[in-house]
C-alpha cells in the first residue's frame, strides 16, 4: 500500500483548532504528486506531456480530528479506473497511529492541456494507476476521453 507521513501544519488549522476541510483535499492532492513523481511522472513530465490530472468531484468523510502538528499517515488506494484509464477514483484514508482519523475519494480524469478534454494517458501512466493496490469497493468506471 502507498502511503506518506506529513504533519499537520499552521496553515492547515481552522478556526475551531483542527484540520480545516480543504487541508485534507490538498494533503490528499500532494501525496497523489508524490506517488506519480516516484514512479517517473514528475510535475515537469506533466508540464512536458501537456497533461495533468483533474477533479471532478471530491468526498471527505471525518472520523476524528488533527490537531496543530499532529503526524498522520496518509494511504492512497484505487477505488476505481475505468479500462482506458482516462477517469480513475483515488481514495485516501488519514490515519492517527492505527485509527482512522479521515477518508477522502476523489474521482479524477487526464486533462489534456492543448485540447482542453480528458484524454486516455500514456502507457506508462496508465501503469502507475494500475500498480496501486485497490480498494475493497473497487470498481470499474466509464471512460471519459472523447
Amino acid at each position: 500500500m502507498y502511503q506518506k507521513t506529513l504533519i499537520a501544519g499552521w496553515g492547515d488549522m481552522d478556526f475551531n483548532s483542527h484540520m480545516r476541510n480543504t487541508a485534507y483535499l490538498d494533503k490528499s492532492a500532494d501525496v497523489r504528486m508524490m506517488y506519480f513523481a516516484e514512479r517517473g511522472f514528475p510535475m515537469s513530465e506533466f508540464r512536458r506531456l501537456r497533461l495533468g490530472p483533474v477533479v471532478m468531484k471530491d468526498e471527505i468523510e471525518y472520523f476524528r480530528e488533527f490537531h496543530l502538528l499532529d503526524a498522520m499517515d496518509i494511504s492512497m488506494r484505487l477505488a476505481g479506473l475505468s479500462e482506458d484509464g482516462s477517469r480513475m477514483m483515488l481514495r485516501n484514508e488519514f490515519y492517527r497511529g492505527t485509527t482512522l482519523a479521515a477518508r477522502v475519494t476523489s474521482t479524477v480524469g487526464w486533462f489534456d492541456l492543448e485540447q482542453r478534454k480528458l484524454v486516455v494517458p500514456p502507457p506508462a501512466l496508465l501503469e502507475a494507476l494500475q500498480a496501486l493496490e485497490e480498494s475493497e469497493d473497487f470498481r470499474v468506471l466509464p471512460g471519459s476521453s472523447r
